[in-house]
């Protein structure tokens, strides 16, 4: 095994003032993918697009998004019994950007189904899970969400919707 070779760099500058925009596009280099969450509320369906979800654990089976607090849609979202979580295709772009969208249009001309206790998935996604709420946590300017696993459904049909620098980016493939 040899020894790395290790250059000298830019110091990394510590006590200096994070600024949030900097951090944005910092932020911005590491690709996620996006899920909807969703669940029935009042009779309607109300949701949300999140590029922040993480799988968490296996046993038990954990997931988890976070939410900024100053969202208006979470305080309906966590008064569902379950909640639908699905993970989004490279074709829902469109999709995507109506979630973030006019509340009373996030779901025009979406295929949706409903599960007895709420929780709502897209019918086309890759992964759909059905979750309860597990644990909130306060993180700063948002919410970390921990959401328990009741049932899952997956499908390897398409790529997932990648976000990357503020925008939706293709999934490289590679010949296997």
């Amino acid at each position: 095994m040899t020894a790395p070779h290790i250059t000298a760099t830019t110091e990394l500058t510590t006590n200096q003032d994070l600024d949030p925009q900097r951090l944005r596009e910092a932020f911005g280099v590491f690709p996620t993918g996006v899920v909807a969450v969703a669940a029935i509320v009042d009779d309607r369906p109300v949701g949300l697009a999140a590029s922040s979800f993480t799988s968490v654990s296996l046993d038990p089976p954990l997931v988890s998004f976070s939410i900024a607090v100053t969202s208006k849609t979470w305080p309906d979202l966590r008064r569902s019994a379950r909640l639908g979580l699905t993970v989004l295709a490279d074709h829902h772009g469109a999709v995507c950007r109506q979630l973030a969208g006019p509340v009373d249009h996030r779901f025009d001309n979406v295929r949706l189904s409903a599960t007895a206790l709420g929780a709502v998935t897209l019918d086309d996604g890759l992964a759909r899970f059905e979750c309860s709420i597990h644990r909130e946590v306060e993180a700063g300017d948002h919410v970390v969400v921990l959401l328990r696993l009741h049932a899952v459904d997956h499908t390897d049909g398409a790529s997932p919707l990648v976000f990357h620098r503020s925008g939706f980016t293709p999934l490289a493939t590679t010949s296997r």
